[in-house]
């Protein structure tokens, strides 16, 4: 395959594992305070990077890779679970998934931005068309009308392309592995005493439902799920592979129908695959990147 297709599924694959993140964490929310699920679950991915860096032998980053990596922390440790969290305790997966589903195009903007990649003009035609189709989804579900909820799942997705574009771009030179490890590292110093207090403060006391969501969006969507993601954006761009997360809201459908009993109904999978199609339309089209 070539480096984009490998990219393409590399992606999926990370796609796949983020898409229970929100169903998860509205699981752990119920009961433990939102900003200790946030905070928590990065310490929690942080002392397995620690682990993970330490068999690796990795070779600590640069200046330059230290203040990417600030960027792709604030993005992706901080910014997205404290948001999405504290969103989950409010509505539902399902509502936030629709939200999210204008993921693709904003990381892809700030891919644009930031690294220079030049979509064409096909390929934002596709990337508009596909987020378009998730707002119409969103309003036919009801789902339109902005809450409280739905401005902290919007600074989610800022905090997350932001996060994604940074940590794609270290990671056609560190690797998906750690460029997420050393993030969640550098982070640790200041989050490890805060979760610390607001478990203190709001005790820990949860069921064991509560703490399987905890260990899930920990261990997944804080960690192993960005090894697939952040290689997959290195090899197949970020603007390209990051449509592939146009899926995202629909996977994050079926699980909230699945572990949290969310209505799911059958114009679910005709939107699903009218987002397919969009994907596949997009990855057609040309993007040109600059090299690392």
């Amino acid at each position: 395959m070539t480096d984009e297709s490998k990219g393409m599924w590399l992606g999926l694959v990370g796609v796949a594992v983020f898409s229970l993140t929100l169903p998860f964490t509205r699981m752990a929310v119920a009961e433990l305070n939102p900003v200790f699920v946030a905070f928590g679950r990065a310490v929690v991915a942080a002392l397995c990077s620690i682990l993970l860096l330490w068999k690796l032998k990795a070779p600590l980053p640069t200046t330059t890779q230290w203040k990417a990596l600030a960027l792709t922390a604030l993005g992706v440790v901080i910014g997205f679970p404290l948001f999405s969290s504290v969103a989950m305790r409010y509505v539902p997966a399902a509502h936030g998934a629709i939200v999210l589903g204008i993921l693709p195009l904003a990381t892809a903007m700030f891919g644009a931005l930031r690294f220079g990649e030049r979509p064409s003009v096909g390929f934002w035609i596709a990337a508009v068309v596909g987020s378009a189709i998730v707002v119409i989804f969103a309003l036919s579900q009801g789902g339109g009308s902005l809450q409280v909820a739905d401005l902290a799942l919007l600074a989610a997705v800022v905090a997350a392309a932001m996060g994604y574009a940074e940590g794609a771009r270290l990671s056609q030179t560190m690797g998906g592995q750690q460029v997420i490890a050393w993030a969640l590292v550098m982070a640790l110093p200041v989050l490890l005493p805060i979760t610390l207090w607001l478990g203190w403060q709001y005790g820990v006391s949860a069921s064991p439902k509560a703490w399987l969501g905890f260990a899930y969006v920990s261990l997944f969507s804080m960690f192993i799920g960005f090894f697939f993601w952040y290689k997959g954006l290195a090899l197949g761009g970020i603007a390209r592979v990051g449509q592939v997360q146009l899926l995202q809201p629909f996977l994050t459908l079926l699980g909230a129908a699945l572990i949290l009993g969310e209505a799911l109904d059958s114009s679910n999978i005709l939107f699903a695959l009218t987002v397919l199609v969009v994907v596949a339309f997009g990855r057609k089209m040309a993007v040109r990147r600059q090299a690392a």
